[in-house]
């Protein structure tokens, strides 16, 4: 895919909402398995498709970048990460954002 159109998939992504991508961390594997087996969330450095298939990472999306897996560009952006998108998204996705978006990850409960 080309640089102009991720760019142009990115900016009109962005005029809806935000974007977010990079891979996500693997489950830990379980310790013990007579408790249930926990996992990790995905991170602000995972892909945007990752955050949007984890019910509360997609919550914590969703407060912040409403929409963002409902745009007709999904398909192209959905590998990337918020930072990568934040340059093609015309103001939407700034520094500050991301932050908060972390912050809100970093805070919830284990899986």
């Amino acid at each position: 895919m080309s640089k102009t159109l991720i760019a142009a998939a990115a900016a009109s992504l962005l005029l809806v909402g935000a974007a977010s991508a990079q891979t996500a961390p693997a489950p830990a594997p379980a310790q013990d398995h007579a408790h249930a087996e926990h996992h990790a969330h995905p991170t602000i450095d995972s892909p945007i498709e990752a955050l949007v298939n984890d019910p509360a990472t997609k919550a914590v999306l969703e407060k912040h970048l409403p929409g963002m897996d409902k745009h007709p560009a999904y398909g192209q952006f959905k590998g990337m990460t918020l930072r990568q998108v934040a340059p093609y998204s015309q103001g939407a996705i700034t520094d500050e954002k991301i932050a908060a978006i972390d912050a809100d990850l970093k805070a919830l409960p284990e899986a």
